[in-house]
This record gives C-alpha cells, sequence and structure tokens, in this order.
C-alpha cells in the first residue's frame, strides 16, 4: 500500500469540513455532539504527532467518524464509512487508496468492534474516540440515557448506565486500547475503580443525573 503523507493540513479541506460535516454534529445527542467530534479531532492529532501517518488522512477520519448516527447508532460506523465514501467534495483531496484506508478506519473505530484496526489510522481514531476520562465517560452514558430512554425512571436509568459501564469498561470489558502513547490505559483502571465500588458509581452517578436533567 502506497500512501502520500503531510503534516501540513490542507486549509481548504479544513475550512470544507468545518463548514459541512462538523455542524452535522448538532443533531446528535450530548454524547455526540460537537464538541465530541471536536475533541475526538483534538485527540486524535496529537496521537499523529507519534507517527508517519498524512495529518489531513487523521484531521478527515476524526471528522467523519460518528457522522453516520443520522441512520442510528447500531450500524454507525458503517454508515460514517459510507458517507465518507459518498462525498463528492474529497476526491478533490485524496486518491481512492487513500479514501478506501479513512474508510476502513471509520469502519474500526467502534469500540464493540470485533476485530482490531486494519491500520494506524484506525487505532488513532478508536483510541481518540475512548477519552477515558471517568467523570466524562459517566456523564455521557447519562445523557445517552436520558436522550433515548426518557421514559426511564431514575432506578432504571441507574440500572442501565451500570449495566453499560461493566459491559463497556469493566475489568472484563470489550473495549480495547491500541496506542502505547495514549494515557487512557490509567484512566480506565481509575475509571474500573469506580464502577467497582457501586456506592460511589451511585453517588457519582445521582450528582451528575441532576445535574442533567436540570439542563434539560
Amino acid at each position: 500500500m502506497i500512501l502520500s503523507f503531510s503534516t501540513t493540513m490542507n486549509s481548504a479541506l479544513k475550512h470544507y469540513i468545518e463548514r459541512e460535516i462538523i455542524p452535522l454534529y448538532l443533531s446528535f445527542d450530548k454524547a455526540h455532539n460537537v464538541d465530541h467530534v471536536q475533541s475526538v479531532i483534538a485527540r486524535s492529532l496529537s496521537l499523529a504527532t507519534h507517527y508517519d501517518v498524512d495529518i489531513d488522512m487523521v484531521y478527515t477520519i476524526a471528522a467523519y467518524h460518528d457522522t453516520g448516527l443520522k441512520y442510528g447508532r447500531e450500524l454507525h460506523h458503517i454508515h460514517s464509512g459510507e458517507i465518507l465514501m459518498s462525498d463528492t467534495e474529497l476526491p478533490h483531496y485524496f486518491n481512492d487508496e487513500q479514501l478506501t484506508t479513512m474508510r476502513e478506519a471509520i469502519e474500526d473505530h467502534r469500540a464493540s468492534s470485533d476485530h482490531a484496526p486494519r491500520t494506524i489510522y484506525g487505532a488513532i481514531v478508536a483510541e481518540a474516540d475512548r477519552l477515558i476520562e471517568p467523570l466524562t465517560v459517566i456523564r455521557r452514558t447519562v445523557q445517552y440515557s436520558l436522550s433515548h430512554y426518557p421514559t426511564l425512571t431514575v432506578e432504571e436509568h441507574f440500572a442501565r448506565c451500570c449495566d453499560h459501564l461493566h459491559e463497556k469498561y469493566g475489568t472484563n470489558g470489550y473495549l480495547k486500547l491500541y496506542i502505547p502513547h495514549s494515557d487512557n490505559a490509567l484512566r480506565l483502571a481509575q475509571l474500573q475503580e469506580i464502577i467497582a465500588n457501586k456506592r460511589v458509581l451511585r453517588s457519582t452517578f445521582d450528582t451528575i443525573f441532576a445535574e442533567q436533567l436540570a439542563e434539560l
């Protein structure tokens, strides 16, 4: 595979994505809003400094990684790749091989994926998307629950959040880390300590839940 590499971002590409792609996240839930995609972009660019990669590709992958949420969450990683491939503006900046690599990276970013990322580009966006800051993870879990299951009681929201946190972030959870330069491993250990202590988890949940209800 032959890919061209660049370390200086194309300003026209960046302007296009900021104007046409980033605003798509305005219609998503709080856990996947503009703040989220901007965070994933920033973390991707930071991680990319450790590797010989094309910075335009890294930026574009991060920007498009959750766009498929417009069609639902279950297959959003597939739909996001399709959105990238169908964007008639991108061939002005990337060749077919680069576009295929970016599509694969987007498909591979999902935490519940049954395989490791196929390229370093997939590993970068997957790692950047994890953003394992304990309070942020719990807050995003609460936000998603309130947005998608508004009729649940507080206890049902708590039970759902517990199940999700254990399934994804617990010691036997499905989340995998791929980039050694990330600080996610330390933060994951901190989060697992909270998850393992139901009293602390409940106290943290109650505080965040009240905050999010106040913002509705």
